[in-house]
C-alpha cells in the first residue's frame, strides 16, 4: 500500500473509530429521522358499522393502489346509521380531526361541503355536483370536492322505460320524490320529458318526512297509478324498508336506482354500479394524497350499470316479466 493510500485508509478507520466512540458515550453523530406522518383520511357513510359491498370495494380500490390501512393510511370511518340528518356533527367531527381529505356520497356532500371549504371532498357516488353548486364543471370542479357524478336526471327516463317494457299495458305512472332535496326537481323534469315519449300520464308525489310515506302511496292509489319510480336520494335509501313495505301492501310495481332495493323486495332497480364507484373513488384519494388539487381533477361518469329484478316480487304481485327485459338484468332475483 502507498503512502497516500495508507493515509486515507487511517483517516478513514479513525473516522469510523470516532463514530463507534460517540455512540458509545450515547451521543449520535447525527440527528435520529422521525417516523413519516401517515396520511388520515375521513369517510362519512349513511350505513352502519360493519362490511358492506360498497365499503369493501371501497378498501380494494385503496388496496389496489397499494393502500393498507394501519400500515400506510389511516381512516376515520363516520355512520350515519341511515340517518341523514347526522351528516352535519359527523362532517363538523371529522374538520376538527384536521383529516387530509373527506370522502362522502349523496346527501353527505351537501354537509361536508358546509363544514369545510379547504378539505379536499371526494363524492364517491352522487346526482348532479354542477347544478347544486357544488361544483363549477364537470371538466373543472373548482373549489374543493369533485369525484364521481350518477347521472341522475338522464337515468329516471330509462327507469320509466324499464317499467313500460316490463308492464307493457300500464298507462299511469308516478314518480316519488322529496322537494326537500331540490337538485332532484332535474329527474322531475326528465321524468316528464320521458313519460311522453313513452304515451303514459305521469303523476308526481311528495314525501318530504319519514311520515309522508303512507300519505303518498294512498295518494298513488287514488289516482289510479300503476306503477312507481323512485328518485334516488339517501332519504328513500334510509326507508328503503318502509318503501319496499308500501309498495307491498298497496300492490305497486315500484322502481328505483338503488339495487339494494330490488334485495330487499322492490321490484326492479336501474343505475351505476354503486360499488364500481366507490372503488373508483380510491383514485381520486390517491391523486389528492399525492399532490393533485381537487379543482383541477375532473368529475367521473359511470361505466358500468346494476339491473336487478326481483322474480320473487313480481310472482307476488301478478306480473310476468318479458324475455327481453329479463336478458337486460345483471342480477335476478328468483
Amino acid at each position: 500500500m502507498d503512502r497516500r493510500n495508507c493515509r486515507q485508509f487511517l483517516q478513514g478507520s479513525l473516522a469510523l473509530a470516532g463514530l463507534g466512540l460517540l455512540s458509545g458515550c450515547g451521543q449520535l453523530p447525527f440527528p435520529a429521522q422521525q417516523p413519516a406522518r401517515l396520511p388520515r383520511i375521513g369517510v362519512l357513510y349513511l350505513g352502519s358499522p360493519g362490511p358492506t359491498p360498497l365499503v369493501e370495494a371501497f378498501q380494494q380500490g385503496l388496496h389496489e393502489l397499494g393502500y393498507v390501512e394501519g400500515q400506510n393510511i389511516l381512516i376515520e370511518w363516520r355512520y350515519g346509521e341511515d340517518r341523514v340528518d347526522r351528516f352535519p356533527d359527523l362532517a363538523a367531527e371529522l374538520v376538527r380531526l384536521n383529516v387530509d381529505l373527506i370522502v362522502v356520497s349523496g346527501a353527505a356532500a351537501q354537509a361536508a361541503k358546509q363544514a369545510t371549504g379547504s378539505i379536499p371532498i371526494v363524492v364517491a357516488v352522487t346526482g348532479d355536483l354542477v347544478g347544486t353548486g357544488l361544483a363549477a364543471s364537470l371538466a373543472h370542479p373548482g373549489g374543493n370536492v369533485t369525484g364521481l357524478t350518477t347521472l341522475a336526471p338522464e337515468l329516471i327516463g330509462k327507469r320509466l322505460e324499464l317499467v313500460k317494457q316490463a308492464a307493457p299495458g300500464l298507462s299511469r305512472l308516478a314518480v316519488l320524490w322529496n322537494p326537500r332535496e331540490q337538485a332532484m326537481a332535474l329527474e322531475i323534469g326528465e321524468a316528464k320529458v320521458a313519460a311522453r315519449t313513452l304515451g303514459v300520464e305521469l303523476q308526481t308525489l311528495e314525501a318530504r318526512d319519514p311520515g309522508d310515506l303512507d300519505g303518498a302511496f294512498e295518494a298513488a292509489l287514488g289516482e289510479g297509478v300503476e306503477a312507481l319510480v323512485l328518485v334516488l336520494t339517501a332519504f328513500f335509501i334510509s326507508n328503503r324498508p318502509r318503501v319496499v313495505e308500501l309498495a307491498a301492501k298497496s300492490r305497486l310495481p315500484a322502481m328505483s336506482g338503488e339495487p339494494d332495493f330490488a334485495r330487499a323486495g322492490g321490484l326492479m332497480a336501474y343505475g351505476p354500479s354503486l360499488a364500481d364507484m366507490w372503488r373508483r373513488a380510491a383514485t381520486y384519494v390517491d391523486k389528492i394524497l399525492t399532490g393533485a388539487k381537487p379543482g383541477e381533477l375532473p368529475m367521473e361518469q359511470p361505466t358500468k350499470f346494476d339491473f336487478v329484478i326481483n322474480l320473487k316480487t313480481a310472482q307476488a304481485l301478478g306480473l310476468t316479466i318479458p324475455q327481453e327485459v329479463l336478458m337486460q338484468a345483471t342480477e335476478v332475483i328468483r
